[in-house]
């Protein structure tokens, strides 16, 4: 059995455990979907091996290695695949693109380094805050390619010279680390990646890709799966500067009309430090939606806002559905530990998804063996649209001690049980618009106190046509 078809055989049986521990018709689509996906998950094997040192490649961290490295991939996929092993070295490159069938593996020792000029990357069309936009290749990217995989030990290494997401005054989107756009069966694994101010992995658009053992360190967000399925994250470690991981789908009518969403997520054992935001990010930008999360073994060491925070906007659309959280374990998240807000994150867009079908729909959020240490909050909930409100919540098994306890706001179908959380000043639940099991003795909350709700997204004057 290969190693993709391993991943995809834990991920059909921790989604049908979530399934069963949630028992909801959500659930059991989320099954359905997931036990048909990949029917041919069949990755060729190696073939040949080439060295990019028997091209020219110097390794000397002073030579610009491009077009030996280049050749090297391109040999490698014209001979049908295989592995292209990069020695122990220096290797200064320009911006790489891996082919079908081709395995990038940077043996111990092996490092890549950006060059700094951006001359080195191509302008193309590249996916940012969920709009496609002109702007610069990642370092390492893939089109259209199946079978592909990057392997360490070696490293990963954006310039320290270019810095920041969007280049002025020419307003391109800077580079990616690594970008992957419309592949399948795609592997990362056992390598370490450091980006400075962009992204660091962003896959767009691709089917059954795993990323495994994987050390992130990146000045902004360290993975972002965009409008991806059957994605497993597995074992990786994040040190950013943004959301560790993002969960992603467009945004606006863009892609809204496009209609590609993010479903069948697993991760798994990782553990994240986050300077700036949070430590996984599902949305803002999710006009496509985001459904059948699994998210279980993991542990926040540091947020600078909350270690999950599920995230829209009225304008957005689409839906965010079927997330399940379990034996999570978070510390030193400064804001809390989960945050929920369907009306109000991110940018609006230009051609946002306008009256109430704009308003994103929210379903079957559950949370379980979770286990805080000192959270300034445990639960903000009060950021939900109350004419689409939250239709099926779980908070069960939830133990640590926090400063604030949980508020909720238009929520339907909650259940709330075996909380054992400490150190609360001032009620443990507060609520408005709330019904479900588990909340009795709860505090009324100032429904006038709550968040002011957005103006209504008006219709274009014309129907939005995709070009």
């Amino acid at each position: 059995m290969s190693r993709l078809q391993v991943e995809r055989r834990d991920f059909l049986k921790t989604t049908a455990l979530a399934a069963a521990a949630l028992g909801t018709s959500g659930w059991a689509q989320a099954e359905k979907h997931a036990a048909t996906a990949n029917p041919e998950d069949k990755p060729a094997g190696p073939k040949v091996a080439v060295n990019p040192r028997d091209l020219g490649a110097t390794g000397d961290g002073k030579t610009k290695d491009t077009l030996a490295l280049q050749l090297a991939i391109d040999r490698c996929s014209v001979l049908g695949g295989g592995v292209v092993a990069v020695p122990a070295g220096e290797y200064l490159t320009g911006a790489l693109q891996l082919h079908s069938n081709v395995t990038l593996r940077l043996e111990e020792g092996a490092t890549l380094h950006g060059a700094d000029e951006m001359a080195d990357y191509p302008v193309a069309q590249v996916r940012w805050e969920g709009r496609w936009i002109k702007g610069y290749s990642a370092f390492i990217s893939a089109m259209d390619a199946e079978n592909i995989a990057i392997e360490g030990p070696g490293k990963i290494q954006a310039s320290p010279a270019i810095r920041g997401r969007v280049e002025r005054p020419s307003g391109l989107r800077l580079p990616a680390l690594i970008e992957f756009v419309n592949c399948r069966n795609v592997r990362v694994e056992n390598c370490s990646a450091t980006q400075t101010g962009m992204w660091a992995i962003h896959p767009v658009y691709c089917e059954n890709i795993v990323f495994k053992n994987v050390t992130i360190v990146s000045g902004a967000d360290g993975i972002d799966a965009d409008s991806c399925k059957e994605v497993t994250i597995d074992g990786c470690s994040f040190e950013t500067d943004d959301d560790c991981i993002s969960l992603k789908s467009g945004r606006g009518m863009e892609a809204n009309t496009i209609n590609r969403p993010c479903e069948n997520v697993r991760i798994a054992n990782c553990t994240f430090i986050d300077r700036h935001f949070a430590c996984i990010g599902i949305g803002s930008e999710v006009s496509a939606g985001v459904r059948n999360v699994v998210i279980e073994h993991c542990k926040c060491l540091g947020a600078r806002s909350h270690a999950i925070y599920i995230k829209s906007r009225e304008g957005r659309g689409a839906f965010i559905e079927n997330i399940a959280v379990n034996d999570f374990e978070v510390s030193g998240a400064q804001q809390g530990f989960l945050r929920i807000n369907s009306t109000g994150s991110g940018k609006q867009d230009e051609f946002p998804v306008p009256g109430d079908r704009g308003i994103p729909t929210f379903r079957n959020f559950r949370f379980t063996n979770i286990r805080v240490h000192d959270v300034p909050v445990l639960v903000q909930a009060v950021e939900i649209h109350p004419r689409k409100p939250l239709d099926g919540l779980s908070l069960a098994n939830i133990t640590g001690t926090a400063q604030s306890g949980m508020k909720l706001a238009n929520i339907k179908n909650v259940e709330i049980r075996d909380v054992k959380v400490t150190g609360i000043d001032g009620a443990m639940l507060s609520i408005a618009n709330v019904t479900g099991t588990g909340l009795e003795g709860a505090e009324k909350l100032d429904e006038s106190k709550l968040p002011k709700l957005p103006d209504a997204v008006a219709g274009p004057a014309t129907p939005y046509v995709l070009k």
